[in-house]
């Protein structure tokens, strides 16, 4: 099976939002989760617009100067850009690099930071 797949996978899977775009700030993938999320924003429909179309004039400003440090150094991947407390989550912008490490996009990852409530997996007997 190819690679791809297995990292699709993964991404379509995770219950938290995943907004892939490009270097232009186009967005070019929403896995399931981001889809339901932003459903009154246009959920799948936003595919092919600009980030900044949802986003104010202070998170563009935060977005573009990241965006600016990941094509500072194959070093700089991930930077926390702030903490939602209404949500209980951290958010992060993370950047995509190609196979020369070279950015191609980015994203944003949410790691929320409320307990689990689905019940731990107890194996029969």
């Amino acid at each position: 099976m190819e690679m791809a797949a297995y990292f699709q996978s993964i991404v379509e899977q995770d219950r938290c939002p995943i907004v892939i775009c490009n270097t232009e700030h186009d967005i070019i993938y929403m896995n399931p989760a981001a889809v339901s999320r932003y459903d009154k924003r246009g959920g799948a429909g936003l595919i092919g617009q600009s980030i900044f179309d949802c986003h104010n004039a202070h998170s563009k400003k935060i977005i573009e100067q990241v965006l600016a440090w990941f094509l500072e150094s194959p070093a700089h991947n991930i930077m926390y850009t702030y903490r939602n407390e209404k949500d209980n989550k951290d958010v992060y912008m993370v950047a995509l690099r190609g196979a020369s490490e070279e950015v191609i996009g980015y994203y944003e990852k949410h790691e929320y930071r409320n307990a689990e409530t689905e019940k731990t997996f107890v194996p029969e007997n």
